[in-house]
């Protein structure tokens, strides 16, 4: 049975490999507008970054060789033609022959068109029939004879063949917010350009992390649940390096069976995936231990290393363990899912044995905090955001993690914050949540919507990581963390049956938009103006448990205009009749 799940697995691998190309296609996209900084310069603006090159459409007198620039970047009025970072710029001659159409693409990059080593996974190809592609927002022309018109310069631009800029809205009384949710919503976009989840353009492979950050979003803010199949199909025959990154393989297997409900995509896979737990480095009591060479090699904790926040890395490591807790109890609920019993007994017996262990290992309690590992009583932040995002803390501590974590700021990478945010969120941290998304400095997606980005960055600026990305959608969280917050919706059961609705609120006033699910889109507007009010509409098929902000004085809750069921508990009410189709809810 093992040999025959190997064999089906890499049949589903390879078949996932030869579909890609057909799940993305070129869209042309006109230009936004077309200038002359300078004689014999033509500039053209396309509004947003996209992978892509273009395609030029001269006249019937047109001819000689045109030089074409593309980048990322602009200053003082111009395209950067030296960027920081990995920062894109490139620039092509073509020929112009007449009125034919002439296709203006970059040389390859050699770094990201590897086809593998023994320590390095290929990078994800495009088609050849494409052209290269690059990630750009505007050119410039040189040698071009006269006017560029806007009918003589498209892009083409790469894309998920199925993405719908309809699926998924999001909309608050915080503008700024707004402008923040667009920003991820459209990285997702920009990045389904490969057919799989790559980590930028600097490698174009793709990594576990990465994978399921970019997963999460992909349901907040699209249709499709193919791409991330697929991208788990090709990082379980290509796996990366750092620790905690097979763990991620186990959640994103769980995220999809929470998404889509579907447990035969599972039973293929599941044997393989029994590998991604970290047994192997358990010890009689369920915790994983680090050996010095994995302390300093693969135990990452957060990336680039200067986000770390001073983690001190020791034998046992607090978040390597959070990681391992949370994975064998996904795992022991995926074993019941294809039924074996015996392995989910066997998974949650070392997850019983292992949970006192940490608490005891790792927590302080004069200081009411995790310590990085045994043997130093440094605390960072992710030594706390790991477990309380997980449902390691026990429950009279989590208040006193949650002020702390906010106290320190976002002292964590991209990547990080979105655990961050969701132990936050998910522990009455919505207002604090909130403003870090928004804070001002240099460490917020507020920073780069100041900055005139239009895909996110693969860290908070170029300061923090020499060789950032500007086109990274692990760094897009907020396009999964507002629908599932904000707007508070997220699926109870597998597949969406139930779906479980929990606004947090923060200070905004109102929040309204749509959720892409399986069976159909979620659509909420709630208001928060001394009397709460939500209008829900879900999919046929849909039941909801509803639970809505409690106030100080709050004590009637109504649906439909009619007094209503409900318990409170702690900062919400929860009604005790589940609702289906289109409802009017209200807390007096």
């Amino acid at each position: 049975m093992r040999l025959l799940n190997k064999l089906l697995l890499s049949a589903v691998v390879w078949l996932a490999g030869t579909a890609n190309a057909a799940n993305t296609h070129l869209v042309d996209e006109a230009p936004v507008s077309i200038s002359q900084p300078e004689p014999g310069v033509i500039l053209v603006d396309f509004g947003r970054v996209a992978f892509g090159n273009v395609r030029l459409l001269p006249d019937e007198s047109a001819g000689g060789a045109v030089t074409v620039h593309f980048g990322e970047d602009f200053v003082d009025g111009r395209l950067n033609r030296d960027p920081q970072g990995t920062v894109r710029y490139a620039s092509a001659q073509v020929q112009l022959d007449g009125s034919a159409p002439v296709r203006a693409a970059p040389p390859a990059n050699a770094r990201n068109t590897e086809t593998g080593s023994a320590d390095h996974p290929p990078a994800i190809l495009t088609p050849p029939e494409w052209g290269v592609v690059l990630p750009f927002r505007w050119v410039e022309i040189e040698g071009w004879d006269g006017e560029l018109l806007p009918g003589q310069i498209v892009r083409q631009s790469a894309f998920a063949r199925d993405w719908s800029d309809d699926a998924a809205h999001f909309e608050s009384s915080d503008e700024l917010l707004n402008r923040i949710w667009e920003l991820s919503r459209y990285s997702i976009k920009a990045t389904t350009f490969a057919g799989v989840y790559v980590d930028g353009d600097r490698e174009r492979i793709p990594y576990e992390a990465d994978a399921y950050l970019n997963q999460l979003s992909h349901y907040a803010t699209d249709n499709d649940t193919q791409m991330s199949r697929d991208t788990f199909d090709h990082l379980m025959q290509y796996a990366t390096w750092p620790t905690e990154w097979p763990p991620h393989m186990v959640m994103m297997a769980h995220a999809d069976w929470m998404h889509t409900g579907d447990a035969q995509w599972l039973v293929p896979r599941y044997e393989a995936l029994k590998a991604k737990l970290l047994l192997d480095r358990t010890a009689d009591n369920g915790l994983v231990s680090s050996s010095w060479w994995q302390r300093r090699n693969s135990d990452i904790v957060d990336w680039p290393r200067g986000e770390r926040d001073d983690y001190e890395f020791t034998s046992r490591n607090t978040v390597v363990n959070a990681f391992h807790l949370l994975t064998l109890r996904q795992m022991a609920e995926l074993a019941r899912v294809v039924g074996k019993a015996s392995d989910a007994e066997y998974f949650e017996s070392i997850a019983d044995a292992a949970y006192p262990a940490f608490q005891q290992a790792f927590f302080r309690p004069q200081a009411g905090l995790y310590r990085d590992g045994v043997g130093t009583d440094h605390s960072s932040v992710h030594a706390n955001l790991f477990p309380l995002a997980f449902g390691l803390v026990p429950a009279e501590q989590r208040q006193a993690i949650v002020n702390w974590l906010y106290s320190r700021g976002m002292a964590c990478s991209v990547y990080a914050a979105q655990y961050l945010l969701e132990g936050l969120f998910e522990n009455g941290g919505d207002v604090e949540a909130l403003a870090l998304i928004t804070a001002p400095g240099d460490r917020s997606w507020r920073h780069m919507v100041d900055s005139g980005a239009t895909v996110t960055w693969e860290a908070w600026d170029v300061r923090y990581k020499p060789n950032l990305d500007w086109n990274h959608a692990w760094g897009a969280a907020p396009a999964n963390l507002l629908p599932r917050y904000v707007l508070g919706a997220q699926p109870l059961t597998p597949g969406w049956e139930t779906a479980r609705i929990r606004p947090a609120t923060g200070q905004l006033e109102f929040a309204r938009g749509t959720v892409p699910t399986p069976l159909g889109p979620i659509v909420l507007d709630w208001q928060d103006t001394g009397r709460f009010t939500l209008s829900l509409s879900l999919p046929e098929g849909m039941k909801a448990r509803v639970e809505l902000p409690a106030r100080g004085r709050s004590g009637t809750v109504t649906v439909n205009g009619e007094p209503a069921a409900a318990t409170r508990d702690g900062r919400y009410w929860v009604l005790a009749q589940e609702v289906t189709g289109e409802v009017t809810l209200a807390v007096e």
